[in-house]
């Protein structure tokens, strides 16, 4: 079964004067979180973006498909810490997000140096954030393994 999921924004005024509040209505995890054109393009001075956001989902997805994969593997997850930059830009005459990089320390028993970096590989090519990215944004990741 589809699982979908929601989102609302209010936007008032122009991009580059405007504002607008988003807000989580599946899950009421977050209420109105302002957002605005220069939080995406100069300072976020409290205010969140689309790419924070993205940033976020990666993040979370990536970490959930790593988990998923190493466990797979019979290696015991005992803890990801994952982030993800989300670079947007100006490409020519417009705006555009270039890249996702991931970064993942991972406290994970039964798995050596080699099968930690080839399941973070898989997880980046697999996750489904990944996948509704690849071939429009470059992704990579860097990952540590501690013990």
């Amino acid at each position: 079964m589809a699982a979908t999921r929601r989102a609302d924004v209010v936007w008032e005024g122009s991009l580059a004067q405007g504002k607008g509040r988003v807000s989580a209505k599946t899950s009421g995890a977050f209420g109105e979180l302002p957002v605005t054109w220069a939080s995406r393009t100069e300072s976020a001075d409290g205010r969140t973006s689309p790419e924070e956001l993205l940033a976020a989902a990666h993040a979370s997805c990536y970490a959930m498909a790593l988990s998923h994969i190493l466990t797979g593997a019979k290696a015991t997850v005992r803890r990801l810490e994952v982030g993800a930059t989300v670079t947007f830009d100006k490409v020519g005459e417009g705006w555009k997000v270039t890249s996702s990089v991931l970064e993942v320390r991972g406290q994970v028993d039964g798995v050596d140096e080699a099968g930690f970096r080839k399941a973070t590989d898989e997880a980046k090519d697999g996750c489904p954030i990944s996948q509704a990215l690849k071939g429009n944004v470059a992704l990579s990741v860097k990952a540590t393994l501690v013990s």
